[in-house]
């Protein structure tokens, strides 16, 4: 067990070659091994120990009643939930089924699959990255070239910024592409973070897109008036029937009481999962904001780079944004965020000169004239 958690660090290994933003690195590192976890959680008490465990009668096999009530789920009365615990009903949601109708009834399947469902939210959090990984291709470890630390020979030096230089002046105004292709994984994470809480909340009949708001409401209210939304959700005791035949042939009806002590487990994890992905959904929202504002302005773009490399001229900058589009701004930004700050500053003003004297020269490269065309 201890072994599966060491191999879960690779996730959350930061890598020296940045290719994305620290929003998007919480959906597939942070949050993927949070949800791993968890399944590993689940599953160990799920399968180490007894999951479940009935009160029954004598003639009944201990595992024969506890297997068969974890495989055909459990039901609690909803009208138990408002009558005194240890004076009308033993534990909230137990009562005597015979008094209520069948339209009281709730019934729980789902904590069988919980273990199965947490690792598919972690695959489903993953997708985006790995979409992200195959369209990024490598471009910005390749033209790193060794750049990050800076400690190579000056003729080295020079001749991998002069690469450098010569990569961005013949494919200016070619990466809008690449760089909405990001900007799409972006989106795709906000979806995915929305899209777990419907999936979540159809998962649970309804019970999740409200369920942190229903527990501070529950822990601010009166304790006479009020209903645990996590034992309403996550019962820790629910009722099971078990029919068998009897001696002379007749279909015997047996009420078992049955404790769920994994639900004290998952009522944690998903207490822990609705603010997470709240918390999530709004930085990915802001995010997606920011995009369109970097998309839609110029000005903007240029302060973003002024406020996070200083050493570049402002001129320098001014003059970039102006003669290139949005993706040469992501690409140029992502570069800054790998390679080392003197030579970043160098590539930059040397690039921002060819720009300034274009008028002497023809426009960058054959495709540049094909795209001003």
């Amino acid at each position: 067990m201890l072994d599966i958690f060491r191999g879960l660090k690779s996730l959350i290994k930061i890598s020296h070659v940045h290719i994305d933003t620290a929003v998007f690195r919480l959906h597939y590192s942070l949050t993927v091994i949070l949800l791993i976890s968890f399944s590993l959680i689940v599953t160990t008490r799920q399968y180490v120990g007894n999951p479940i465990d009935c009160i029954h009668s004598k003639d009944l096999p201990e595992d024969v009643l506890n297997t068969y009530c974890w495989i055909h789920s459990t039901y609690t009365i909803t009208a138990a939930y408002r009558k005194r615990e240890g004076f009308e009903v033993p534990f909230p949601g137990v009562d005597n089924s015979k008094s209520h109708p069948e339209t009281e009834r709730k019934e729980y399947r789902y904590y069988q699959w919980v273990c199965f469902m947490l690792f598919l939210q972690a695959i489903l959090f993953y997708t985006p990255r790995w979409l992200w990984k195959g369209w990024e291709g490598g471009k910005i470890h390749a033209l790193m070239m060794d750049l990050d630390i800076g400690l190579c020979s000056e003729v080295e030096k020079k001749q991998k910024k002069k690469m450098l230089l010569d990569y961005l002046w013949e494919n200016l105004r070619f990466h809008n592409w690449w760089a909405y292709r990001y900007y799409l994984c972006e989106l795709l994470a906000l979806l995915n973070v929305v899209g777990q809480m419907f999936l979540m909340n159809r998962f649970f009949d309804g019970a999740f897109l409200t369920f942190g708001i229903d527990v501070l409401r529950f822990l601010e209210s009166d304790q006479e008036d009020r209903i645990d939304p996590m034992i309403y959700v996550f019962p820790r005791m629910t009722k099971c029937t078990f029919y068998k035949y009897g001696v002379s042939g007749e279909v015997e009806r047996h009420d078992a009481v049955c404790i769920l002590p994994l639900n004290v487990v998952n009522e944690k994890i998903y207490v822990f999962l609705w603010f997470w992905f709240l918390f999530l959904g709004m930085l990915s929202f802001v995010t997606i904001l920011y995009r369109i504002v970097i998309i839609f302005s110029p000005r903007t773009r240029v302060y973003l780079l002024r406020l996070r490399f200083r050493l570049v001229r402002r001129e320098a900058v001014e003059t970039i944004v102006r003669r290139s589009k949005v993706g040469d701004w992501f690409l140029l930004y992502m570069l800054g965020e790998n390679l080392d700050t003197v030579i970043y500053r160098d590539v930059m003003h040397e690039l921002a000169n060819k720009l300034a004297s274009r008028h002497h020269h023809s426009v960058p490269g054959i495709k540049g004239e094909l795209q001003e065309a």
